[in-house]
């Protein structure tokens, strides 16, 4: 289990976006919401999406639930 957050500022194309706690961009991130510990990504995704309806896993550390 990992633990996640998703980033509170939203991409360009509105995506919020949902990082495991390995993630070297985690430490970018000035506002993050902690998403709690999660089995994969997808369920982190959904949690993100409770607060964030346009949310999407990060291409570097989440890319089983990053879509384009």
């Amino acid at each position: 289990m990992a633990k996640y957050y998703v980033n509170n500022n939203p991409q360009s194309n509105g995506d919020h976006e949902v990082h495991n706690s390995g993630c070297p961009w985690l430490n970018l991130i000035n506002s993050k919401k902690d998403l709690g510990f999660h089995l994969n990504c997808k369920s982190a995704v959904l949690e993100a999406k409770k607060t964030y309806k346009q949310s999407n896993g990060c291409v570097h550390c989440s890319n089983a639930c990053h879509t384009s």
